[in-house]
Order: structure tokens, then C-alpha cells, then sequence
């Protein structure tokens, strides 16, 4: 089974849509290449939307569409990486942004505050790694497709401790029966797995 069958089996059937391949060609244009398969069949299947409440996507005609996100991303970090390596801090940033050869392609972004790339390193797009920008302070490569990328941050979201998303001061005013009930209700805790569409 391949990661995106994993990824689908694990969010499950979405609502039926329309795909087009057309969709993507005004994106390939601009960047001058084809995006990676799993990352336009994920989109495709799914469309925009936000998985597992925390990380949000974007497909060509979607609400949001991905071009645009694009260019205000690259345009955005091309400044500020412009600006660390003037202030002496390029270790923040060791890849460029679209358009500069080689520069990373926007993807999406989390609600922790992290953008995803793509770092177009092999002429397949599909061998492209996974680069985070860390609340624009550092970065963290992930080396395999899309959908592995997505599978290990929804395990990830599973595996936190139940009272996960409490600071550890506000534990002590909180009487079990509260704690419990705020994990029921999924207002903390592991997060399951999901896709909400925008």
C-alpha cells in the first residue's frame, strides 16, 4: 500500500469532486515544473482544506487558491531570508524561494505557525524532500513524498498525552472530571485523524 492509499484509508472517503488535470497547469507554469503525483492527487481527491484541525493545504481552484498562496509566500520569505542574510543570520534560512533556481516551492503551513515547502533537488518531482520553515526561525528537512510527510505529522498529532494542550500551570486548577471532559470533547489531547474542506 502506498503512503497516500495509507493517508486516504486513514482520513477516509471524502466528498465526491471533480478533478481536472488542467487544474495544475497555470501552477506548473509558474514554477517550471510538474508537482510532485501524491501531492496533486491528495489535492485532487481532497481539495483545500485542513487536516486534522492543524495543517491547511491548498488546491489550484480552491477558495484560497494555491497559486496565489504561492506567490505572497515566496515573495514574503525571499524578504525576510534577504534580510537575515544582511543581519548575519543565514543559518535560518540555507535555501532560497521560488523563483530563484532551486528555491523552495510553498505547499501549505500549520497552525503552529510552520510553512511547508518543497525543495525541488532531483529533476522527478517526485523524489522532491519536505522542507519546514519553523516559525521562520530554522527549518527541519523531511526526506520522502507528500503523503509520508502528511501520515507521520497526522501520527504525530495521535500520539500526544492526553492533557496535551494545557499549559502545566493550568493542570492544577482543573478537577479530573473537567480534565476528562475537556478530552472528550477533543478540545485536548491526541487528535484524530481528518480533513475539514474550505
Amino acid at each position: 500500500m502506498s503512503s497516500l492509499d495509507e493517508l486516504q484509508a486513514l482520513l477516509g472517503a471524502p466528498a465526491p469532486r471533480q478533478a481536472d488535470p488542467a487544474d495544475w497547469d497555470e501552477v506548473e507554469r509558474h514554477i517550471g515544473s510538474a508537482l510532485p503525483g501524491d501531492f496533486k492527487g491528495f489535492l485532487n481527491t481532497y481539495g483545500s482544506g485542513v487536516l486534522s484541525g492543524e495543517l491547511v493545504v491548498f488546491h489550484p481552484l480552491g477558495s484560497s487558491p494555491l497559486l496565489t498562496r504561492m506567490r505572497t509566500t515566496h515573495q514574503r520569505f525571499t524578504e525576510r531570508r534577504d534580510r537575515a542574510l544582511r543581519g548575519g543570520d543565514a543559518e535560518y534560512f540555507p535555501y532560497s524561494f521560488h523563483p530563484a533556481p532551486g528555491g523552495l516551492i510553498s505547499w501549505g503551513y500549520d497552525y503552529s505557525g510552520d510553512e511547508h515547502f518543497f525543495l525541488p533537488c532531483d529533476p522527478d518531482p517526485d523524489q522532491w524532500q519536505i522542507v519546514t520553515m519553523i516559525h521562520e526561525e530554522g527549518y527541519e528537512t523531511f526526506d520522502g513524498p507528500f503523503s509520508s510527510f502528511v501520515l507521520t505529522f497526522l501520527r504525530q498529532l495521535l500520539d500526544v498525552d492526553s492533557y496535551h494542550g494545557l499549559a502545566p500551570e493550568e493542570l492544577e486548577f482543573l478537577e479530573q472530571e473537567d480534565l476528562e471532559e475537556l478530552v472528550s470533547n477533543g478540545e485536548i489531547g491526541p487528535v484524530q485523524p481528518s480533513f475539514k474542506p474550505f
